[in-house]
């Protein structure tokens, strides 16, 4: 699966990406990237349905190893390896890149 940095991520997102973070809803509360749809990875498999096959998929976590996982989950339940890529470093990146966030620490 491609990764894409922080900055590639939020492009795509601009451009109509759905930005998917799959960490657990106490972690989305205290921060996370503006704009991303909470799909947890402890729910991730009853769920799954529910993320657009025809739109960009840019997966997110803390770090970039759930999402990695959840974004392989997809692309084995036929989602086109073009349109669900990665983000290299997950929010902790897109924070420390500037990036806008939402939660309680911003």
């Amino acid at each position: 699966m491609r990764e894409v940095t922080p900055e590639e991520g939020q492009r795509m997102v601009q451009g109509g990406a759905l930005l998917v973070d799959v960490r657990e809803g106490h972690e989305y509360e205290e921060l996370h990237a503006e704009g991303a749809r909470l799909v947890p990875l402890s729910e991730f498999e009853a769920r799954y349905g529910e993320l657009p096959q025809d739109r960009d998929l840019v997966m997110i976590c803390r770090s970039g190893a759930r999402s990695a996982r959840a974004g392989q989950y997809l692309l084995d339940r036929g989602y086109d390896s073009e349109r669900v890529v990665n983000l290299a470093g997950g929010t902790l990146a897109w924070a420390e890149g500037g990036l806008p966030t939402g939660g309680k620490q911003t």
